[in-house]
C-alpha cells in the first residue's frame, strides 16, 4: 500500500500514515494508484455538495468548490497558472515555457486562468446538481475526478517529460497494462453509472496530442493543468448528457 499511500500524500492534503523514508519521495510508485485517489477526491467533494445542498444548491456547489480547493491544496490550480503564464510567454518556445513556468510568481495570465477556473467549477457544480440530483451527482463526480488523474497516467506514456522533474519521475512508474486495465475498469463503470462521460477517453487523447503539437513534451505543471481542463470539460458535458 505504500505506492497508494505516496500518492494520497502527493496528490492530496489528506493526513496518511509515515511511509518508509526510502520511498516517500518515489513519485513513480504512486502512478497506478492516481485514479484511485482521484476517486476519492470525488467522494469528499460529492459529500461536501450532498451535506450542504439543502441550505441551497449555490451554497452546495461554493462548499464542493471549497472543498475541492482544500483536500487537493491547490496543486492542480497552481499547475493551471504556470502553463497559462508559460504559455503566454513562451511564443511556442520550449525552453522559455518552462523558464515561465518554473518562476514562482504568479502573472495576469495565470491569475486569469485560475479566477475563470473557479468561477467555471463553481457554476458548472451547480448547475450539474439542479440537473442530475445529488444521487447522480454523486457518481458523476467521483468519475470525473478519477478519469482526470486516469489521464494523467495516459499523458505520461504518450508525452515525453520536457525536462527533468515531477513528470520525469512520474513517467518511470508509469506501465501501459495497468493504464489500459484501469481505463477498462473506469469505461465499464462510465458506461453503467453515466455514459456520458466515456467522452473521457477522446478528451484525454485531444489533450496529449495538443501537448505533443504545441510544446513537443509535457511537465509537471502540465499535468496539473490538464487535470483542471478535464474536470471542467467533464462537468460542462453533464449539462448535455
Amino acid at each position: 500500500m505504500t505506492g497508494l499511500l505516496i500518492a494520497i500524500s502527493f496528490l492530496t492534503r489528506l493526513p496518511v500514515p509515515t511511509v518508509n523514508s526510502e520511498k516517500a519521495g518515489n513519485i513513480a510508485l504512486a502512478a497506478p494508484w492516481l485514479p484511485v485517489v482521484g476517486a476519492i477526491v470525488g467522494v469528499l467533494v460529492a459529500a461536501a455538495v450532498v451535506l450542504t445542498a439543502g441550505t441551497g444548491i449555490w451554497v452546495g456547489a461554493l462548499v464542493g468548490l471549497l472543498v475541492w480547493v482544500l483536500v487537493t491544496g491547490a496543486l492542480h490550480l497552481d499547475g493551471l497558472g504556470d502553463v497559462a503564464d508559460g504559455l503566454g510567454a513562451a511564443h511556442g518556445n520550449p525552453e522559455r515555457f518552462i523558464a515561465v513556468a518554473r518562476d514562482p510568481h504568479l502573472g495576469s495570465f495565470g491569475a486569469i486562468a485560475i479566477v475563470l477556473q473557479l468561477l467555471a467549477k463553481l457554476v458548472l457544480l451547480a448547475a450539474v446538481t439542479e440537473r442530475l440530483g445529488l444521487n447522480g451527482l454523486i457518481p458523476a463526480l467521483v468519475l470525473i475526478a478519477a478519469w482526470a488523474r486516469w489521464g494523467t497516467l495516459v499523458l505520461g506514456c504518450a508525452v515525453k517529460p520536457l525536462a527533468e522533474g515531477m513528470a520525469s519521475r512520474l513517467a518511470a512508474g508509469i506501465e501501459l497494462r495497468v493504464v489500459v486495465l484501469e481505463g477498462v475498469v473506469l469505461s465499464a463503470l462510465t458506461a453503467y453509472l453515466a455514459p456520458v462521460l466515456l467522452i473521457a477517453l477522446p478528451l484525454t487523447a485531444g489533450l496529449a496530442l495538443y501537448w505533443r503539437v504545441r510544446l513537443g513534451g509535457i511537465t509537471g505543471d502540465c499535468h496539473g493543468a490538464s487535470i483542471e481542463i478535464m474536470e471542467t470539460a467533464l462537468l460542462f458535458v453533464l449539462l448535455f448528457g
